[in-house]
C-alpha cells in the first residue's frame, strides 16, 4: 500500500512529467487512477484482485495496458498513444527513466470533456447534427467487425445466467417486490422470445464489440472517437451489437435523453440494414439496467465515502429495468 501512495503522489506532482504541466487532475476509479496532466492523460492500473478481474502483478497490468491499447484503437486510433513504464532508480521515481519499471502507464490524449456525449447532454446541448459522426462510426464497426463462432443455444443460456445473477445479487439490498415484475418478464422473454436471441447469433450480429458503450465514453470529436472499452475480459465484449447499442440509449435515458438511442440505432440500421425488433432492445436494455444497479451495489461494498449516491444510483436502474421490462411485453 505504502509503495502504491508513493507512486500516486509522483504522478499528482507537475514536475513529474516529460512535458510542462501547469496542474495534474487525479481521478480515482474502480479499478485505476486517471492523471490528467496537460495535453495527455495517464491511466495506471490499482494492483486489484476481483472476481472477474486480477491485477495484482506488475506482468499482468503491463499485458492489461497493451491490451487496453490494442483495442481502443479499433474506435480511437489517434487517441491511444501507447504505454510508458513508471521507473524507479535509487529510490526515485520517473516516467519513462533508465531505472527498472515498478508501473505500467496507459498514455493518451487528453479529449475536451465538453466534446464528451454524456456532457453534451447534461449541458443540453446534443442534437442529432452533433451526434451524427460518432453514430455512424459505432455502425460501421459493427458492421466491419466478424460475427463470434458460437452456438445460438449457448448465447441464449448465458443470458439467462446473466439475468439470474444480476436479480440474486441485486435481492440481497432490494425488496423482492421491487425486482419482481422486472425479472418475470426478463424469464418470459427468454422462454417465449428466445429464437430472437438465437436469431442474433445466427444473423452474425454478436461481436466482439467495446462491452461498456456509456455517453462519456463517447467524442464527438472531430473527429469523432470512442474510448475506454471494457479490455480486460475479452467474454464481456462478445455482444450483439443490438445490446451495446441498447446499453448506450439507457445511459443516455438515465441522462434525460431518451431520443439519443433511438437516433443510433436508426443510424446503425441504414449503415448495417440490421432492425432488430423493438422488444429485443427492451429486453436488451432491462437486461443492462440490472446489471448497472448490481454494479451500483457493489460500490456500496467497497465502503465508497457517499454511499447514498450509490443507493439513489440503483433505485434508477430499477426504476429503468422496470419500464423496459414491461415494454419488452408491450411490445409484441
Amino acid at each position: 500500500m505504502r509503495d502504491l501512495e508513493a507512486k500516486i503522489a509522483f504522478l499528482r506532482r507537475p514536475e513529474s512529467y516529460p512535458d510542462e504541466v501547469p496542474e495534474v487532475e487525479a481521478i480515482e476509479t474502480h479499478m485505476a487512477w486517471v492523471f490528467l496532466a496537460g495535453q495527455r492523460a495517464y491511466k495506471m492500473k490499482k494492483p486489484v484482485h476481483y472476481p472477474f478481474l486480477d491485477f495484482s502483478t506488475l506482468e499482468v497490468r503491463r499485458q492489461d495496458c497493451e491490451e487496453e491499447v490494442r483495442l481502443n484503437r479499433r474506435l480511437a486510433p489517434d487517441i491511444y498513444l501507447g504505454i510508458v513504464p513508471l521507473t524507479s532508480a535509487e529510490s526515485e521515481l520517473a516516467i519513462g527513466g533508465a531505472g527498472e519499471p515498478v508501473e505500467w502507464l496507459v498514455v493518451m490524449k487528453r479529449l475536451p470533456r465538453a466534446a464528451m456525449l454524456d456532457s453534451a447532454i447534461r449541458e443540453r446541448r446534443a442534437n442529432g447534427t452533433e451526434i451524427l459522426p460518432a453514430a455512424r462510426l459505432l455502425a460501421d464497426f459493427f458492421l466491419r467487425q466478424p460475427a463470434e463462432s458460437l452456438e445460438p443455444e449457448a448465447y441464449v443460456a448465458r443470458i439467462r445466467e446473466e439475468v439470474t445473477e444480476n436479480s440474486a445479487e441485486i435481492l440481497v439490498h432490494a425488496t423482492r417486490s421491487a425486482i419482481r415484475k422486472t425479472t418475470d418478464a426478463l424469464d418470459r422473454f427468454l422462454d417465449e422470445d428466445a429464437r430472437l436471441l438465437e436469431d442474433r447469433v445466427r444473423d452474425g450480429r454478436v461481436i466482439e464489440g467495446h462491452g461498456d458503450l456509456r455517453p462519456e465514453h463517447v467524442f464527438l470529436g472531430p473527429p469523432p472517437s470512442v474510448i475506454d472499452c471494457l479490455e480486460f475480459e475479452r467474454r464481456f465484449r462478445i455482444l450483439d451489437s443490438a445490446h451495446e447499442l441498447a446499453f448506450l440509449g439507457l445511459e443516455c435515458e438515465r441522462l434525460g435523453a431518451p431520443w439519443v438511442g433511438p437516433f443510433f440505432l436508426r443510424v446503425y440500421h441504414t449503415v448495417a440494414r440490421d432492425c432488430p425488433p423493438d422488444r429485443l432492445i427492451a429486453f436488451y436494455a432491462a437486461h443492462s439496467a440490472l446489471l448497472r444497479a448490481k454494479i451500483a451495489i457493489w460500490h456500496l461494498a467497497d465502503h465508497v465515502p457517499d454511499p447514498e449516491r450509490w443507493v439513489r444510483r440503483c433505485a434508477v436502474y430499477l426504476d429503468l429495468a422496470a419500464r423496459h421490462a414491461r415494454l419488452c411485453r408491450e411490445r409484441r
